[in-house]
């Protein structure tokens, strides 16, 4: 009997140990979560600013003033010859010479105006020709006795237009040979050209008194044979 109270006594004992034991618990970790690579960056472009010209480079005037008017007359048939002595369409001169006019083509545009540009760089080939056709040193400086400031590339024949194209009363048509060049005219043409004169005056510029449309940059160049674009 004794032996039977002891055996159910260890018993119950073995059960109040197991119910005080805490049983292990199985704990599922949540799955990583699945992210996208990231997407490849594409390279920067870096842009390389363009090395502003030297003064006496030769340029396209119309790259630095977009707006301003040019009827290069020695392009076609439209000029004293009848003939086109250019063979090429556009005007160039030297980035010294042009910054000088982008001044003067800020100040007409404020007023609705623009430069108008008839001639600029001249090819000696093609004072050449031009002297074969009018032979007088008035007007066609002689290729033999020193040239024309035209194939320095710092000269311009120029005038004043509105800003679509019209130009402005002048005292004459471009290359008059006669007094009208000289500003022997209206009241109202007269005052154009004077306008045109102190314009081009402050921005650096000597007029000709024979050629109220021609103007040399103070700045002077030698005259030479440049490539042309």
């Amino acid at each position: 009997m004794k032996k039977l109270l002891c055996g159910l006594l260890a018993a119950v004992l073995l059960a109040l140990c197991a119910c005080g034991t805490d049983a292990p618990v199985k704990t599922e970790l949540p799955a990583p979560e699945q992210t996208a690579p990231p997407a490849p960056s594409l390279p920067v472009a870096v842009e390389t600013p363009i090395p502003e010209p030297e003064d006496t480079a030769l340029v396209r005037v119309r790259d630095y003033i977009p707006d301003i008017w040019v009827d290069l007359r020695y392009a076609g048939e439209n000029n004293f010859t009848g003939a086109a002595i250019y063979d090429f369409s556009d005007a160039y001169l030297r980035y010294g010479t042009v910054k000088k006019l982008a001044a003067v083509q800020e100040t007409l545009r404020g007023e609705g105006l623009s430069l108008l540009i008839w001639d600029a760089y001249r090819p000696q080939y093609a004072q050449r020709l031009l002297w074969e056709r009018c032979p007088d040193a008035n007007f066609v400086a002689n290729p033999d006795t020193g040239g024309s400031k035209h194939s320095n590339g710092g000269t311009v024949d120029i005038t004043i237009c509105t800003s679509d194209g019209a130009p402005m009363e002048m005292p004459s048509e471009f290359d008059e040979f006669s007094a009208l060049a000289d500003r022997d005219v209206s009241a109202e043409a007269a005052a154009n050209a004077e306008k045109l004169e102190r314009l081009m005056d402050a921005a650096g510029f000597d007029g000709y008194s024979a050629e109220w449309w021609h103007y040399t940059d103070r700045d002077g160049y030698e005259i030479e044979d440049m490539a042309i674009g």
